[in-house]
């Protein structure tokens, strides 16, 4: 017997091949709905899940958001996310690297979309697969960790090309890794010149109230 405070969903891979127009017609059902789903991608051990709690703490008093955390296995990070007192359900994607929009479909008819402002989807971890396949999601945004290096849009080009907006995290680790920030942000906006960029550390909340304002606007902006 399950005795968590949340779902556990095995997911199945969509067999349709159109996944944008499945994806488009995802989208306008949420925009009916007025419920923003936004798409946060990322590479593991980015800080995914310990932002999406900052974001519920900044957030929670003024909008009901949900948390889909699709992973190939385990539950830790949703179990994580319960104890914020969220809604939160978890995705098994049975070793898919990415969640498509018939994938994503599942998963919100899961957790359940009636009274929810906001759903943040954490995609699985990597930054190539996830990139590729049009959730749904009303906005993609994605963390890249200074640990991981500033060449990372050279690398992952796609990536930070469908991004809304880039969190850059764990920037209180900044005097301990050769990251140039400046370079990075060079690099991401010659990619996508209307990137949103947002130094953030998950860990000591530095810039978590710009990102919140962001987020903020967007969900108000998709229930008009």
């Amino acid at each position: 017997m399950n005795m968590n405070p949340y779902k556990i969903l095995e997911i199945k891979q969509s067999v349709f091949d159109n996944n944008d127009q499945r994806a488009a017609l995802l989208r306008d059902e949420l925009k009916k709905s007025k419920t923003f789903l936004l798409n946060l991608m990322a590479s593991p051990g980015s800080g995914k899940t310990s932002t999406i709690v900052r974001t519920i703490e900044a957030l929670k008093d003024e909008m009901n958001i949900g948390v889909m955390e699709a992973d190939i296995d385990s539950d830790v990070d949703a179990h994580t996310i319960s104890l914020t007192g969220a809604k939160v359900i978890q995705l098994h994607t049975g070793g898919m690297c990415h969640l498509d929009s018939d994938m994503t479909r599942q998963g919100l008819s899961g957790i359940g979309t009636e009274g929810m402002d906001c759903i943040i989807l954490e995609n699985v971890g990597n930054l190539v697969c996830p990139a590729e396949f049009d959730t749904g999601a009303s906005k993609n945004a994605m963390i890249l960790s200074v640990p991981e290096g500033d060449d990372k849009p050279l690398k992952y080009p796609l990536m930070f090309s469908i991004a809304s907006v880039l969190l850059i995290n764990k920037i209180d680790a900044m005097d301990f890794f050769n990251f140039d920030l400046d370079e990075v942000k060079k690099r991401a906006r010659k990619l996508n010149p209307d990137i949103k960029i947002i130094p953030i550390s998950a860990k000591t909340g530095e810039g978590i109230d710009e990102w919140a304002e962001w987020l903020r606007s967007e969900v108000v902006a998709w229930k008009k």
